[in-house]
Order: structure tokens, then C-alpha cells, then sequence
């Protein structure tokens, strides 16, 4: 009940447009969290405001409970940004683990105390001194007119800051010569004072740079990550039991099969998932899944004929696609035009290919099962279009936003998609649609760049390669039907994926340069 009755009076707060105190939202907010907080043996108040975090988050609110009165009125509704404004400025700094001499400080703490050795760190340029920030409300003259500093002062008191701790009895001076993999600018003081150093020793190169050079300091710095014995392991070759392999894969699953058995190994038989970042930008696939759902829906509501103004339905249904989406800066500026170029080339390419065409689907499940040693699988597929042709024969499409498989390695079974689902096709293996010649396997790829879209034919002869899918496919399946055949992590590194989610599972890194004594 005390949760509930915290919980309504805060949400109603929340929610309201009407304005009212901050003093408040503050208490109503405290009020509820202490109550979910709340068990049978602790109250929440003891819960929540203990520990170091809990130590910071309680001095925020009762300052900010303090403050309040002064504070004008606001709408419920912007409680949260104006919160999540104010608390983004607090830091919780870690008690334990420290050491009862080290200190961690900032300028203003090493502006009011001494040390026996100081390390200054972060001397880049822009770093220490800081970049001043723009004004946004005052310009410079309006600031001296009001009497206020300029914003030149910070990088005098830093100035000021790196003299005095300069001046200690010992001082290290560090830099990062590199952040994220970019190489950085040294602090103007650094230049300075390896200018002064060269000047005063008679040297051209300056103190840093003798020192970077020295065969002392680097043999030390190697020294530190040398392990005392360096032993990289095999490739992994996990043999499970047979009953426990899949008897069940797609057609995009039978790819990564070829190419990296052990991710197989990771996803069907560990039952190892990768988790999404949290709260991630949408990324290359979620474009590509969005250009998908705009075109299934284009194609499942128009399957016999087209409408009259086809780019302008495809641009209606984009935006329900694109969503929430379209608001981002970079969705908004890249994706959406390219967005508009791959909507016209395909109202124009698809004038001309429903010219043969029947009857058009998309997003068709279809299954194919096969005998094996171990006893029947099934090979199943989500097919992006399959269509009746006029002439009662069948084509499939698979529509590509980003790079496509090579004819070479579509003949050499490394990217089986298309011709396995011609297989299933054929065997009538599809939804609704009836055992047929496929006469047409084609990849659309739409990319919205120069040009937007083109089409791949997969090859001439579509019979004899679905037929060589399909027996490759079986003699996989046979294979691996052996209990002592591993599933082995790329074992044709020139056919390897690009990318896998289970690399650092399979130490790709740790074993792909070791040498073997045979070679």
C-alpha cells in the first residue's frame, strides 16, 4: 500500500502539466524510491542512501532539497531532463583498493596541498590547458560589460596550476601520445619546456624525445608485458555426441556452417547467444532490416498489379518503416536519402520485372527434409520473394544492402543461400506455392549509392547448381554426422567470415599466427 500510494502521488507529478515546486517533485520522488526499496528486514531508506554511491546520491538531493526554495516553479513533465541535467555532473569516486599514500587529485585539491612526488598526466593539447567553451548566452565584450571574468581566466589559472605543481621537489610529466588509436597534441607547456631543455643542454633533439629513443626505457617498458613464457594454445575441436548436434539449420546458418563450424558449435549446441548493446544507435542491420519491411509490405499488398503512383506508396510506407528512427541526425541525413534513391530505382526495375510475373511473395517460411545417417534434417528458409512466373515457373529474390556473395563462392557451396532455397522450391517446399522449375535466382542489391540498386543474376544454369547445393549439403550433413569430426573455428581461413560473434570464444587471435613445427 505505501508503495502504491508513493508510486500514484509521484506519477501524478510526473505526468502533470500543471506547474508546481521543485521541493515537491524532490520529496515525492525520495518517497517512492524508499518505499520499492523496501523489504521485510531493511527499510529503504537504509538500502538506498548506503555505500559510496548511495553517500553521493543522498548529498545530491538534500542539496538539491535545499536549493529548491529558490527554485522556480516547473512542469512535472520536465522533472526527469532537469534531474538527469543536474546529476550528470556528479562523479562516485571508489574508496576501496586505494593505497594510504596514493592520491587522486584534481586542480583544486593539488592547488591546496603538497606531495613528495607529483604526477601530472594529461598534458595534450586541449586536455590541460582545457579548450575554452563558447558562451552561449553572453558574448565577450557583453561579458566585460557586465563585469564578469573572461574565459581566457581558466587557462590562466591552469597556467598558474601546472607552474606550482611544476615546481615540486619531483615531478613525472605524461602525456597519452595517442587517444582511441588517434595520435594527439602535446600540451604547449611540454613544447615549451623541451624547447628550454634543448636550449640549455645544447641539443637539437629535445629531453622527451632522448628519452622516448633511450634502449633502457623501452627494454623497461617491453619488460612489463613480457609474459616469462609465451605457450599459444590450439584450435579449439569440440566433439560433442551426435545426439546432441542440431538436426535443423537454415539456409543462412548452412553458410556460417562452411565457413566457421565452432559459431554453429556456440549458437545450437553451448546455446551461447551475443547480447545487443544497450540503448545502441541502429546500426547496418537494422537499416537493412528496415529497406526489408518497406519492400515485404510494398509486395504483400500489391502481389498481382502495381498502383498507379508506386514511389509515392514505397515513401509512405518507408517512413511508417523508418519510425522513430527517422529522427536520429545521422538516419536523417544518410539513410533516408539513400532511402529515396533505392525507392525510384526499384518503382523502375520493378515495372519491368512484373511484366513475367503472376503472382509476388515475400517473407516465405519453406522447409526441406533430408535423409541422413543419424536420421532425417531439416534444412529450412525464409525466403525475402519467391514468385510465380506467367510461364509457370518460379523466381527467387534475395534483397541485399550490403556487400553479396561471389559467384565463385556460390559455385563453390561458401554461400549456399539462393540455391538452397531454389531446392526447396523445387521440391514444393514453400508456402502456397506448388513444385516448380526455378528459372530465375537473382540478388538485389540496394545500397542507395551510385548506382542505387542493380541486380545479380546467380548463374545460367540454376538446375546443376541447385543440384550441386543440395548434394554438397547432404554430404555436410554426413559429415558431421560422425561423432569425430570437430567443429573446427574457420578452417579455411581464405573463406572465413568477416565477422563472428564467437571469435574471442574460439581465441582466433591467440592461435591464427601461431607457427607449426611442420611448416
Amino acid at each position: 500500500a505505501n508503495i502504491q500510494n508513493s508510486a500514484f502521488k509521484f506519477e501524478t507529478l510526473l505526468t502533470s502539466s500543471v506547474f508546481c515546486t521543485l521541493s515537491e517533485l524532490v520529496e515525492a520522488h525520495v518517497a517512492f524510491v524508499e518505499a520499492l526499496a523496501s523489504t521485510e528486514k531493511t527499510k529503504g531508506r537504509d538500502r538506498l542512501w548506503s555505500g559510496e554511491e548511495g553517500s553521493v546520491a543522498a548529498t545530491f538531493l538534500a542539496d538539491l532539497q535545499k536549493a529548491s526554495s529558490n527554485f522556480p516553479f516547473i512542469k512535472g513533465n520536465d522533472y526527469p531532463n532537469l534531474l538527469q541535467a543536474l546529476m550528470s555532473e556528479k562523479t562516485v569516486r571508489q574508496q576501496y583498493g586505494m593505497h594510504p599514500r596514493l592520491h587522486i587529485w584534481g586542480l583544486l585539491e593539488a592547488r591546496l596541498q603538497h606531495a613528495d612526488f607529483l604526477c601530472l598526466g594529461g598534458l595534450n593539447e586541449g586536455v590541460w590547458p582545457s579548450d575554452p567553451k563558447p558562451d552561449p548566452w553572453m558574448r565577450r565584450p557583453m561579458r566585460k560589460a557586465f563585469g564578469l571574468p573572461p574565459v581566457e581566466r581558466r587557462v590562466g589559472m591552469s597556467s598558474h596550476d601546472f607552474s606550482q605543481a611544476f615546481c615540486a621537489e619531483r615531478v613525472l610529466v605524461t602525456r597519452a601520445e595517442r587517444i582511441e588509436g588517434t595520435p594527439t597534441v602535446p600540451s604547449h607547456w611540454i613544447s615549451r619546456l623541451n624547447s628550454v631543455i634543448a636550449i640549455w643542454t645544447g641539443k637539437k633533439k629535445n629531453f622527451a624525445d632522448e628519452l622516448r629513443d633511450s634502449p633502457d626505457w623501452l627494454g623497461w617498458q617491453a619488460i612489463l608485458d613480457r609474459p616469462k613464457e609465451v605457450r599459444p594454445n590450439d584450435p579449439p575441436k569440440p566433439k560433442p555426441p551426435v545426439e546432441s548436434r542440431p538436426r535443423k539449420l537454415s539456409v543462412t546458418q548452412v553458410e556460417t556452417w562452411m565457413r566457421d563450424p565452432y559459431a554453429i558449435y556456440s549458437r545450437h549446441i553451448l546455446r551461447l547467444l551475443p547480447l545487443d548493446p544497450i540503448d545502441a544507435d541502429p546500426g547496418a542491420t537494422e537499416r537493412g532490416n528496415i529497406i526489408h519491411q518497406a519492400l515485404e509490405r510494398f509486395i504483400n499488398e500489391n502481389p498481382k498489379t502495381l498502383p498507379a503512383e508506386i514511389i509515392a506508396d514505397l515513401l509512405t510506407i518507408g517512413e511508417q518503416a523508418f519510425g522513430n528512427n527517422i529522427g536520429l541526425p545521422h538516419v536523417w541525413a544518410f539513410w533516408w536519402p539513400r532511402f529515396l534513391k533505392v525507392v525510384t530505382w526499384f518503382a523502375e526495375t520493378e515495372r519491368l520485372y512484373r511484366r513475367e510475373v503472376k503472382l509476388a511473395r515475400t517473407e516465405l517460411d519453406g522447409s526441406l527434409v533430408l535423409d541422413a545417417p543419424f536420421g532425417p534434417f531439416t534444412l529450412t528458409a525464409k525466403a525475402d520473394r519467391v514468385n510465380e512466373m506467367k510461364d509457370g515457373t518460379i523466381s527467387i529474390i534475395d534483397y541485399k544492402t550490403g556487400n553479396i556473395p561471389s559467384k565463385q563462392d556460390i559455385f563453390l557451396g561458401f554461400s549456399p543461400q539462393l540455391p538452397l532455397e531454389a531446392g526447396i522450391a523445387s521440391a514444393g517446399g514453400f508456402q502456397e506455392v506448388s513444385a516448380n522449375l526455378v528459372s530465375q535466382l537473382e540478388i538485389w542489391r540496394l545500397t542507395g549509392g551510385d548506382p542505387p540498386g542493380k541486380r545479380h543474376n546467380v548463374g545460367p544454369n540454376i538446375n546443376e547448381l541447385v543440384s550441386s547445393a543440395l548434394k554438397g549439403f547432404s554430404a555436410l550433413v554426413a559429415l558431421y554426422d560422425n561423432p569425430e569430426i570437430p567443429y573446427l573455428s574457420q578452417p579455411n581461413p581464405p573463406y572465413a567470415p568477416l565477422w563472428s560473434d564467437y571469435d574471442h570464444l574460439a581465441r582466433v587471435q591467440e592461435w591464427s599466427n601461431k607457427i607449426r613445427p611442420e611448416e
